[in-house]
């Protein structure tokens, strides 16, 4: 599926998960994960930030709906338990504290 696929499938997800209004999706040409180019980024003022790589629409869009939760209801966006996250939490590539 090519980026622009994912891109869609992923909003359809965000919003039958009634998650639309908390979640931007932007694509970007290049987050540095290039042998494994469908990533997902989730960041917000005041929160944490996490970078996850190697996604596939097929496999990870309810792993995604479900680390979108996470993200919210964690204080600071920080997720101390990522086991709800599924496989996502093996995607994981970068987490970055508040700033």
């Amino acid at each position: 599926m090519d980026v622009d696929g994912f891109a869609r499938q992923l909003g359809t997800a965000l919003d039958q998960a009634e998650l639309p209004e908390a979640f931007e999706i932007t694509q970007i040409d290049c987050m540095g994960s290039c042998s494994e180019p469908t990533s997902v980024a989730l960041q917000g003022a005041g929160r944490a930030s996490y970078l996850f790589a190697g996604l596939s629409a097929r496999h990870d869009i309810d792993d995604i709906i479900a680390t979108c939760r996470a993200y919210l209801s964690a204080p600071d966006g920080w997720i101390e338990d990522a086991r709800g996250c599924g496989r996502l939490r093996f995607c994981l590539k970068a987490r970055i504290p508040t700033l």
